[in-house]
């Protein structure tokens, strides 16, 4: 598994926001700035975290974006996988594979299952507000 560029920065978009949230809402460009990040990127990922309804986006004067939640209720591996999609780290784990042949007679298949669980486990025991501490 290797977590992409948009995962990363959508992690950094919303501790950003977690930061800044007494600030109330808080302009795309802004975030952009202070993540470094193009607002083109920026662009492609806030809907994204919208329409899940883990931000929300407000137009116009005193417009911009803010969490809906408390930091802490934010786990991490949710929003990997809203990003990422899936966060299996092979193929036949997926969210809808296609079954495989081989599973029956499979030696390695305990193993993928057992890390994933891991990585799984491990990811949403992290929240925002995890991220936040310095």
């Amino acid at each position: 598994m290797m977590v992409s560029t948009r995962g990363r920065y959508a992690l950094r978009v919303m501790i950003d926001l977690a930061e800044h949230r007494s600030d109330g809402n808080i302009s795309m460009k802004s975030v952009a700035e202070r993540q470094n990040i193009s607002l083109k990127y920026l662009e492609k990922i806030l809907p994204i975290l919208v329409k899940e309804k883990m931000i929300e986006g407000v137009h116009g004067k005193g417009g911009g974006y803010r969490l809906t939640n408390e930091p802490e209720s934010y786990r991490v591996g949710d929003i990997l996988r809203l990003t990422e999609g899936d966060l299996a780290p092979v193929a036949c784990l997926e969210c809808n594979a296609k079954p495989c042949s081989r599973t029956a007679e499979c030696r390695t298949l305990p193993m993928w299952n057992e890390l994933n669980d891991l990585i799984n486990d491990y990811l949403n025991s992290k929240t925002l507000a995890d991220l936040m501490k310095p």
